[in-house]
């Protein structure tokens, strides 16, 4: 870590500490990266520059709402490759997880469709998704919702193209095409937020180049009196073109940002809990196992110290764990023998 950043992170700390803080996140799809999920814009790895396979007149009508009417085939072989469950959150998502958990949260602003925040364990009620999101569907002509899993099962048989009951319109997600209106409960939300923001408040943005407005723009409403911090690869946006003497700048990887920050917290324990539960399974019974998985919305931190000795204990040395399992089969054997 360089020596900026290491001073960023320590500033950043500093005000997280804050026992009056709160913290808005604004987050684009470079939190998503390391999950295996492209990013849109960067050349030759970015997804516009990988969908020359799909035969589109432009990159960006696969997100078009005239084209997609027209021909669905485009959007319907991106969406089986991003659809949720074929990755799994980041770091920077589940620091985001720890934020909600200690109190510290105060709203979710991505401009994801991955729905990676949900998967985390994000709850509806902290999460504005400004480009929607694949958790729910709908009629482009009527506009009537539907499950999340019509769509699903339509992507995963190589269904034909799901068609509305009610008036024969197109079915898609409620992500947001050129051409459609964001989500109206992204500029309520807004709006509301923004006019509480205070000298308390940190808003954290992360992982995007604010190219796309109206999503660019939220940074530069930010009060004067609030904090703001980047953490991205480059300085982009109002942090660039505008920047405050205020402003705490990471460059670098969110992932490492968010272990870095985590760590300076005291919540990297936490973090690594949070990290790991998806493949951690302990023995509840004789007969049954159970697996803490992002799902679990009651999973309390405090409760699950014996997971964390786990890691612990499975980071050992191989040599250290063989003579402590060696060890406790020789117990095992005496204990036998006093009783035979």
């Amino acid at each position: 870590m360089t020596e900026k950043n290491a001073t960023s992170i320590k500033r950043l700390a500093k005000l997280v500490k804050n026992p009056n803080a709160k913290v808005i996140f604004m987050v684009g799809a470079g939190i998503s990266t390391s999950c295996g999920i492209p990013d849109f814009r960067s050349p030759g790895t970015g997804l516009y520059d990988n969908l020359a396979k799909l035969n589109l007149p432009f990159a960006e009508a696969v997100f078009d709402i005239d084209f997609f009417e027209k021909n669905p085939e485009p959007f319907y072989t991106l969406a089986k490759e991003l659809y949720p469950g074929n990755y799994e959150p980041s770091n920077f998502h589940y620091l985001m997880r720890l934020f909600q958990d200690k109190g510290k949260l105060h709203r979710v602003y991505t401009q994801n469709i991955d729905t990676l925040e949900r998967a985390a364990g994000i709850l509806p009620d902290n999460l504005v998704e400004a480009h929607g999101s694949f958790a729910k569907n709908h009629c482009i002509k009527c506009h009537k919702v539907f499950v999340q899993e019509i769509f699903e099962q339509a992507i995963n048989e190589d269904k034909e193209f799901l068609k509305c009951v009610h008036c024969n319109g197109l079915i898609k997600p409620q992500i947001v095409f050129f051409g459609e209106n964001l989500p109206s409960l992204f500029f309520s939300s807004w709006d509301d937020d923004c006019a509480k923001l205070g000298e308390d408040h940190i808003v954290i943005v992360a992982g995007t180049s604010l190219a796309v407005y109206p999503f660019a723009s939220l940074p530069t409403e930010v009060p004067k009196i609030t904090n703001r911090s980047l953490i991205n690869l480059q300085r982009v946006g109002d942090f660039k073109n505008n920047p405050r003497k205020s402003d705490v700048i990471y460059l670098g990887s969110s992932d490492h940002a968010a272990e870095q920050l985590a760590a300076e917290l005291g919540w990297l324990d936490d973090l690594k809990i949070l990290t790991n539960m998806t493949t951690i399974k302990l023995q509840e019974d004789e007969n049954r196992e159970t697996c803490f998985t992002h799902e679990d919305k009651d999973l309390k931190l405090d409760k699950v110290a014996d997971v964390l000795e786990k890691l612990k204990l499975d980071e050992r040395e191989p040599e250290e764990k063989a003579g402590s399992e060696k060890g406790e089969k020789e117990k095992e054997l005496e204990v036998q023998k006093e009783r035979d």
